[in-house]
């Protein structure tokens, strides 16, 4: 794909967006931008990815003329695939692709795709440091945070790539093909996105779809949907949580086991891979210790942005929970909690967009307090939380009401958890 000379429209800046225009601009193309948000703030973004100089942009809504004086329109991964700009560009045979595809595009190195509802970030993590511990050179990229687009151009020929894929990024795809896929689960999530269940599972399996004989796809025996797919697939077939499945290491769990059969794949010897799992100590922002106060312990776990995030994070907790959720919320079933919340959750703080569908579904269960802002409810539950207690972030929700990311909930959170 000859990128140079090209007028290449970018939908949506954020981080992918602002990766997106410097690849384009390395490659002696034209980026331009396209973005709904106020003109404020997309200023001060392209001034911060060092592009005020080098990008023509346009904000605080998307127009025709600008959209169709391109060559090819990139979508970021929070645009809708019915989005306006994308009409209009299919409208005018213009093409159309996702930040994923067109990495692909330009990458010749091995792909371990990894995607899921739940652990995803951490089962990339885990692989990508077991690769790097067994001698291999590896690069950690993707939903994880640090965009592929921003990386194909530097790698090495002996690379693998690591990448976390999310089902946005996903469902814009349509010739990209990891050697390694592997499918950790698929629970309610995005609902607010996807029209439902089906379609969203669809998006998923699209990591599958170009994989041939040559290649391995990972999956989980316990989810029914994501077992059946042998059936349909072309690529080697390989299931964690199996039945029978013996565990090498004694603290191995879902996250453990998919990353344990990745690393097979590339002949990595156990006793590396055991070592890795015992020094592992988790990602930020996921099951996060924070700190101890008064004999309190304070835990982050804002990247739980669903209800299974939420039950997890119950699950893991050994002392009665103070829990803060809420945020904007995704369509989900809050109720399936229910059972869990009544055993571990002694009182609940919510916030955010969402917090009227939550005290809905736990009122009757359990004591509910609504807070203003996050700095808030981290003040009501100290006062709630005696000595022996937890007082947990898991939000079941995504951030955008309040904050840009859960990255940024998460530190903010840290921030008032460390100021009392």
């Amino acid at each position: 794909m000859d990128i140079r000379g090209k007028r290449i429209i970018i939908i949506g800046l954020g981080l992918s967006g602002a990766s997106l225009a410097k690849f384009v601009l390395r490659l002696g193309g034209e980026p331009r931008i396209s973005d709904s948000a106020p003109k404020e703030i997309i200023a001060e973004t392209i001034c911060a990815a060092g592009l005020e100089s080098q990008v023509k942009w346009e904000a605080d809504a998307h127009t025709k003329d600008f959209i169709l004086d391109s060559d090819a329109v990139v979508i970021s991964p929070g645009v809708r695939r019915d989005a306006l700009p994308i009409q209009w560009a299919k409208e005018n045979n213009i093409p159309v692709l996702g930040e994923i595809e067109l990495a692909w595009f330009f990458c010749r190195n091995p792909i371990v795709a990894i995607t899921g509802s739940n652990g995803k970030t951490t089962v990339s993590t885990l692989i990508h440091a077991i690769l790097e511990k067994s001698g291999k050179k590896a690069c950690l990229c993707g939903n994880i945070g640090s965009p592929f687009i921003g990386h194909v151009l530097d790698l090495s020929s002996e690379e693998i790539v690591v990448l976390e894929v999310s089902s946005f990024q996903l469902e814009s795809t349509s010739t990209f093909r990891p050697h390694v896929s592997v499918l950790l689960n698929c629970t309610q999530n995005h609902l607010d996105r996807h029209n439902d269940m089906e379609e969203y599972f669809l998006a998923k399996t699209q990591i599958f779809k170009n994989q041939d004989v040559d290649d391995f796809a990972i999956l989980n025996f316990n989810d029914e949907k994501t077992r059946n797919l042998k059936s349909q697939l072309k690529a080697k077939v390989s299931y964690f949580n199996g039945p029978h499945e013996q565990k090498s290491y004694a603290g191995e769990n879902l996250n453990f086991l998919a990353a344990r059969k990745v690393a097979h794949v590339f002949g990595v010897p156990d006793d590396v891979i055991n070592k890795v799992f015992q020094d592992f100590r988790g990602v930020e922002h996921r099951l996060e210790w924070v700190r101890t106060l008064d004999k309190v312990d304070f835990i982050n776990d804002s990247k739980a942005t669903t209800a299974e995030a939420g039950q997890w994070a119950l699950r893991a907790m050994q002392r009665p929970v103070v829990m803060i959720c809420g945020g904007r919320d995704k369509n989900i079933d809050f109720s399936v909690l229910s059972e869990i919340v009544i055993e571990k959750v002694k009182f609940m703080i919510i916030i955010g967009e969402a917090r009227k569908k939550i005290k809905k579904a736990f009122a009757s269960l359990i004591d509910i307090e609504e807070a203003d802002s996050l700095c808030d409810a981290v003040k009501k539950a100290k006062q709630k939380a005696e000595q022996g207690d937890c007082v947990l972030l898991s939000p079941m929700c995504t951030s955008f009401d309040m904050f840009k990311n859960f990255e940024e909930r998460g530190k903010v959170f840290k921030e008032i958890v460390n100021q009392l």
